[in-house]
């Protein structure tokens, strides 16, 4: 008699769960049918999963999203997302409806790294905060000056010697062009620049690149879904350890900082930032504090190294899938500067191919196929969809830099996109690599200045190759927070510097 009642129980129990299953499938599926309702139309996503394609393979997702019409509807597990198809509707909504469009989203992932601190993935009062003072302070520090220019002209010299001391041999470029990126943002963040050798350095900047790519893959897509993992042992943990070595590295700087603060003579972001903690010490409106510094401090670093630095690595592999276009600009380049003159901005007009073939690897690497996720702030509408407060908002990139309305060859690398019919260079309206509104890079200018005058110099005074016999990437990359090249080896070679 107990064995029956107990089969029963158990018969009970399973079947209340089995009922208990079928009815929350059964609720979320007439929840996305009503969403589906009232948002643009989309793939069909599955109940508590969302769309798989974009998950699985964002590219190919982000080039048939078009299909849907200027809006495109898809769901990050249960959340849905609306992508910007078009460069008529993203700014219609990011320039023209700019302050209804200009939060940011809450990611789980990203905010178990940032606890809802810094610039970049903030909204509301702080972000308008630490923004303000960042740009301020940037500019302050050299951003659009001559002497951060110079700073960057010196340091693309050392990156030409650096990559001179593996000529002929094949080598994986990616540590000496982070190191290079890097060391532009740290003069101005830390006050120094680190040496190519500098073996500690090289590690945190190993695991900002793994960080890059974990938060943004289906790991992290995962953990959006079921964030509570976090409480649970799993490969998951290594983005947490990563972010918290990151700042433990920038706690060290902001220490020694402190022991060496002149009021009278900051030397640097971090001095500023600690100038200005005191300064808003009796403003209880301030969002200037000591972990929102560390964040802000980390912010600036990430984005400051790792997209430039993909952006050239992308570069190369570009250059060497087209020697006759690596041809053209060294050409170019020489008769212009010589070997000997190192390239400025102030070349740009005069090298209009070279400044061409530096935009078309901004166009062709994507390396962030949807932008960086926006949110609105209030309730809003856009072409006749009412969008409530919080909703996501992607811009498809991919499309965007694709499109035929907007590009001679859009689908193959040709720095022709960018040369009207006299061969002047000229920049399409759909080139908006680094957003639009107020909430385009912070770092637009720096970007700007950092990949002209690396690639510049690099072509001015290096050959590069594939080794013989080697594999090519897979050039969709993979796509994290960032779309990086997959991992590749190159062979660069002294140009003969006989005139």
């Amino acid at each position: 008699m107990g064995t029956a009642l107990t089969i029963l129980d158990l018969n009970s129990v399973v079947l209340a769960l089995v009922l208990g299953l079928t009815f929350l499938v059964l609720f979320e599926i007439m929840r996305l049918h009503v969403s589906k309702g009232r948002t643009p139309p989309g793939p069909r996503p599955l109940p508590f999963l969302g769309t798989i394609d974009s998950i699985k393979d964002p590219l190919g997702s982000a080039r048939s999203m078009h299909q849907y019409g200027e809006m495109t509807t898809v769901y990050i597990g249960r959340q849905p997302v609306i992508v910007l198809n078009t460069l008529q509707i993203t700014r219609e909504a990011l320039v023209q409806d700019a302050s209804a469009f200009s939060g940011r989203p809450t990611l789980p992932v990203i905010d178990w790294i940032t606890n809802g601190l810094g610039i970049i993935l903030v909204s509301g009062h702080s972000w308008k905060q630490q923004r303000r003072f960042a740009l301020h302070t940037l500019r302050n520090f050299g951003l659009g000056k001559k002497s951060l220019q110079e700073r960057v002209i010196e340091e693309g010299h050392y990156l030409v010697d650096e990559m001179l001391k593996e000529e002929g041999t094949a080598f994986d470029p990616q540590h000496v062009i982070q190191n290079a990126v890097s060391n532009i943002i740290c003069s101005i963040v830390f006050g120094d620049r680190f040496e190519y050798d500098n073996k500690h350095f090289a590690y945190l900047l190993k695991i900002l690149n793994e960080n890059f790519m974990l938060a943004g893959s289906l790991l992290g897509q995962i953990f959006n879904m079921v964030p509570f993992i976090k409480h649970f042992p799993g490969p998951h943990q290594k983005i947490i350890q990563n972010a918290n070595e990151l700042l433990g590295f920038i706690r060290g700087e902001v220490k020694e900082h402190r022991q060496t603060l002149d009021p009278e003579n900051p030397r640097d972001f971090i001095d500023a930032y600690l100038l200005e903690m005191e300064k808003q010490k009796s403003n209880e409106d301030s969002t200037f504090h000591e972990e929102n510094m560390l964040m802000s401090t980390a912010d600036l670093f990430l984005a400051g190294t790792d997209t430039t630095a993909t952006t050239i690595r992308w570069g190369l592999i570009f250059l060497m899938e087209n020697p006759e276009v690596q041809e053209r600009c060294h050409e170019e380049i020489v008769q212009v500067l010589g070997y000997d003159r190192l390239p400025s901005m102030d070349d740009r007009d005069k090298l209009p191919y070279t400044c061409a073939t530096v935009h078309e690897i901004q166009r062709c690497a994507n390396i962030v196929p949807f932008s960086v996720l926006h949110a609105t702030t209030q309730p809003t509408k856009l072409r006749g969809y009412d969008i409530p407060k919080g909703m996501m908002i992607a811009t498809n990139l991919t499309r965007i830099l694709s499109d035929e309305k907007h590009w001679k060859s859009p689908d193959t690398f040709n720095p022709e996109n960018f040369l009207d019919e006299n061969g002047h260079f000229y920049k399409p309206e759909a080139f908006i690599v680094f957003s639009v509104g107020s909430r385009a890079c912070l770092g637009e200018t720096l970007a700007k200045t950092e990949l002209f005058v690396f690639i510049t110099s690099l072509l001015q005074r290096l050959h590069f190759s594939w080794p013989p016999n080697s594999q090519r990437p897979d050039m969709d990359g993979i796509v994290g927070l960032v779309r990086f090249p997959q991992p590749f080896r190159t062979i660069c070679l002294s140009r003969d510097t006989k005139v």
